[in-house]
C-alpha cells in the first residue's frame, strides 16, 4: 500500500474530516478525497461512512488504524536509522586484514577513523592468508581488506605505501645496525609457515640473493613469532613497527641490505560503498603520512 495514502488516511482519522486533514497536510480537499478513494479501491472496501459533512470509520477502517500507526512509526524509525548511518552517527564497517598488517597500517587508521566517527562499530577479521582475504572481500563478507599487493583485477586497490622488514635478534645478540641478507644464513630463523604472505616474502628475498634460509622454527601461530625470538629460538624478519616494538623489549634489530619490502593496498569491490567505507578511504590520504608502516 502507498505510504502517502496511508498517511492521508491516518490524518483524516485524526482530524475527523477531509477538509481539516487537507489543512494539516497542506493540500487540497479534493486531493485528500481522491487519495482515500484510491486506498478504498485498492483494499476493495469503504474505510469511511460519509454522513453529510461528517465522516465515521467503517469497521474495516477502524481495524486499519492501529496497523497504519505502527507501520508509519516503523518507517520513520527506519528513515532515522538510515540517516544516522549515512551521517556516520551509527552503522558498522567490516574490515579484514592480514595479521602482520594489524599493528600498522591498520591500527592507526582505525584509531583515526573512530576518533571522527565514534558511533560506527568497526569489526576486524583475520583471514588465514591473502587468498582467503580477497575472497571475503569479493563475496561481500567484508567491505574493505588490507593486504600485501595482489593481482585482483575485479577489485579496486588503494595504495597504502610500502612496508620494510627488519632483522630481529634475541636479546643480547651482538649485531650491527645494518646487516646483509646473506649473513642471516648463519642464523636459525623463526618463520611463519609456508603459504603465508610473510613467508613468501622471506623465501623470495633469500632466493633473489641466491641463498637458502636456515629455518629453525616454523609456526602457524604468527603472534608467537616475537615471543619465540625473545626466548632465543632464532632470528626473525618482522615488519618495522613490530621490530621497533621488539627493540623496546630488549631485542637487537638491524636494517637489511638489500631492503626487504612489500607493497600494501586496501582493496574493495567495484561499485557503491557504504558511507563508513567511503569515509575510511578518504581518511587514508589525510593520515597515511603519519602512519609508520
Amino acid at each position: 500500500m502507498d505510504l502517502r495514502r496511508l498517511s492521508i488516511f491516518l490524518e483524516v482519522t485524526n482530524e475527523g474530516s477531509f477538509t481539516a486533514a487537507a489543512d494539516v497536510l497542506g493540500c487540497s480537499q479534493p486531493a485528500v478525497s481522491q487519495a482515500i478513494r484510491e486506498l478504498e479501491s485498492e483494499l476493495e472496501t469503504p474505510l469511511f461512512h460519509r454522513i453529510g459533512r461528517r465522516i465515521q470509520l467503517t469497521p474495516a477502517g477502524a481495524v486499519l488504524v492501529a496497523p497504519v500507526r505502527r507501520l508509519l512509526r516503523d518507517v520513520e524509525v527506519s528513515r532515522a536509522t538510515v540517516r544516522a548511518v549515512a551521517n556516520l552517527q551509527d552503522g558498522q564497517l567490516d574490515l579484514v586484514c592480514l595479521p602482520t598488517l594489524a599493528a600498522a597500517p591498520l591500527a592507526p587508521l582505525v584509531g583515526a577513523f573512530r576518533q571522527r566517527h565514534s558511533g560506527v562499530l568497526v569489526t576486524i577479521g583475520a583471514p588465514e592468508d591473502t587468498e582467503e582475504l580477497i575472497e571475503q572481500v569479493r563475496r561481500g563478507h567484508a567491505e574493505l581488506g588490507i593486504v600485501d599487493d595482489v593481482a585482483a583485477p575485479d577489485l579496486r586497490a588503494v595504495s597504502l605505501g610500502r612496508q620494510d622488514f627488519l632483522a630481529v635478534f634475541p636479546p643480547g645478540t651482538p649485531c650491527n645496525t645494518r646487516i646483509a641478507l646473506r649473513e642471516l644464513v648463519t642464523f636459525p630463523l623463526v618463520a611463519s609457515q609456508k603459504g603465508t604472505s610473510s613467508r613468501r616474502l622471506l623465501d623470495d628475498a633469500f632466493a633473489a640473493a641466491d641463498e637458502t634460509p636456515r629455518v629453525g622454527v616454523e609456526t602457524s601461530q604468527r603472534e608467537a613469532l616475537l615471543p619465540l625470538i625473545l626466548a632465543g629460538a632464532g632470528v626473525g624478519l618482522l615488519p618495522r613497527p613490530l621490530a621497533s616494538y621488539a627493540a623496546t623489549l630488549g631485542c637487537s634489530i638491524a636494517e637489511l641490505t638489500p631492503r626487504v619490502q612489500r607493497s600494501i593496498v586496501l582493496v574493495h569491490r567495484k561499485g557503491p560503498l557504504t558511507p563508513g567505507a567511503r569515509a575510511f578511504i578518504n581518511l587514508i590520504d589525510e593520515t597515511l603520512f603519519n602512519v609508520a608502516i
